[in-house]
């Protein structure tokens, strides 16, 4: 979200204070968020009563005019998860289809949440939670985040016994055609998990 000041709202009313904050945030606001500006959280309850947001999660809004973005939603409520696996393929046009509000993702071995339980959750230490992290756009051009192209073809390939073994080969195939491919990191990871081999295989069998 962009981050704005007290003082960008000067003799503004609170309800066009949500407004304008939403309309920086791409049509979304958070009940987090008005506490920063000293607004209460009763203006959402008026807004929402009046049809002019819906409350899509726990403390998440949206303009009742914009469709609801269920990645970025999801990331704002849950902002340790990392999407990973074939749904940030999705993001990367790596992937043959889109995932079904079914998410796969990544988090720490510490991190529990029952809002998990209905995704196909990936658990990793501490040391590689972060290797490969970026920013990408969902198709609704909200920002979440994601591992890189290279981090997951190595993360498919681990785990590719929760995986749809054709989707993996899609994936590997399509991302070879690519100018923004990088074998050098990729081969890089393949040698931090000591799945160098495996990868070289399906680099091979997919040229």
């Amino acid at each position: 979200m962009n981050f704005m000041t007290k003082e960008d709202f000067i003799n503004k009313s609170n309800i066009e204070i949500i407004q304008q904050l939403m309309e920086k945030n791409n049509g979304y606001i958070t009940a987090k968020e008005l506490a920063n500006f000293d607004i209460s959280r009763n203006y959402l309850s008026i807004m929402t009563h009046k049809n002019m947001i819906e409350k899509v999660a726990k403390g998440i809004y949206i303009d009742s005019k914009k469709i609801e973005d269920v990645y970025y939603v999801f990331s704002i409520s849950t902002p340790k998860i990392i999407y990973s696996h074939m749904t940030a393929l999705y993001f990367h046009n790596l992937s043959i289809k889109a995932p079904d509000n079914f998410f796969d993702i990544t988090v720490t071995k510490k991190y529990h949440n029952s809002k998990l339980k209905k995704h196909n959750v990936f658990y990793v230490d501490d040391k590689h939670y972060d290797i490969g992290v970026i920013e990408v756009e969902t198709p609704q051009g909200n920002k979440v985040k994601a591992y890189d192209m290279e981090r997951c073809l190595c993360d498919i390939i681990r785990s590719k016994k929760r995986m749809d073994i054709e989707h993996v080969k899609y994936a590997i195939r399509e991302y070879l055609k690519r100018k923004d491919k990088d074998l050098v990191k990729l081969s890089k990871y393949a040698k931090k998990w000591g799945i160098q081999e495996e990868v070289m295989d399906f680099v091979s069998m997919m040229y």
